[in-house]
């Protein structure tokens, strides 16, 4: 998934789905059951595993806010990351509590580890997956805004993504060319060609200097040039055949 869905109220609707979840697998599944443990304990059991459940997506959510609002991207490896990070919150909250005078649990880490929570893991992980993906479905429209930041902490520019036109290197800097209003403007940022590229995948490469936002191509004025918004650019041969078949 390459796209995130920074809203706190969605995320905290999630955890509030999940811990549903895991209360229904604590009580109903009861992992570390031995006979001896009385419906009033399970209950309380339940509940904590659903309260631990809920903070600990809490706790996602809040990270993944503040990572996305400072790189402004999501990529699959964050994703993973926010998953796995969410299971080890939940075995250390969930350990803590079994081992509190409550219950008293006689596993030890890596046996609770091994009975409970890589059952919990298998029902919790499917549904954080599909919940997660739903909520990006919930962006809503004015969400196309793009935020393109260079290496120095003064290099930020945010417009919208149907403004953008294209980037040209510079050396040791990215021209960005996008519309406001309707005029062309330009801005220089410190950054490379391809790190712009890897930031936004819906930049097409047509020279090993330009990128161009395929929205804003016009013609081709001939096989080696084409007009965007108000642009002419060079084509390489190289890039020539992709271009041509969008």
């Amino acid at each position: 998934m390459k796209r995130l869905n920074p809203s706190l109220k969605h995320h905290l609707l999630i955890g509030v789905f999940l811990s549903m979840w895991l209360f229904i697998f604590a009580f109903f599944i009861r992992p570390f059951d031995d006979g001896t443990i009385s419906f009033k304990v399970w209950i309380i059991i339940s509940i904590g595993f659903s309260i631990i459940a809920f903070l600990c997506y809490g706790v996602i959510a809040l990270l993944q806010k503040k990572v996305y609002g400072k790189l402004a991207k999501w990529n699959i490896g964050f994703e993973l990351i926010s998953i796995v990070f969410f299971q080890f919150l939940f075995w250390i909250g969930t350990y803590c509590l079994y081992k509190s005078p409550i219950l008293n649990g006689g596993y030890g880490f890596i046996k609770f580890l091994e009975t409970i929570i890589l059952k919990s893991a298998l029902i919790s992980t499917p549904i954080i997956v599909l919940a997660r993906i739903y909520v990006v479905s919930l962006i809503p429209a004015q969400d196309d805004i793009i935020i393109i930041r260079g290496d120095n902490k003064l290099d930020i520019l945010k417009i919208k993504k149907d403004e953008l036109i294209c980037v040209s290197n510079a050396q040791n800097y990215v021209e960005i060319f996008f519309v406001e209003g309707n005029e062309v403007k330009v801005k220089l940022i410190r950054s490379t060609l391809k790190k712009i590229q890897n930031d936004f995948d819906f930049l097409i490469q047509i020279h090993r200097s330009h990128l161009i936002n395929p929205s804003h191509f016009k013609a081709w004025k001939n096989a080696d040039t084409i007009s965007l918004t108000q642009i002419e650019l060079p084509v390489s041969k190289n890039y020539r055949e992709h271009l041509l078949s969008l």
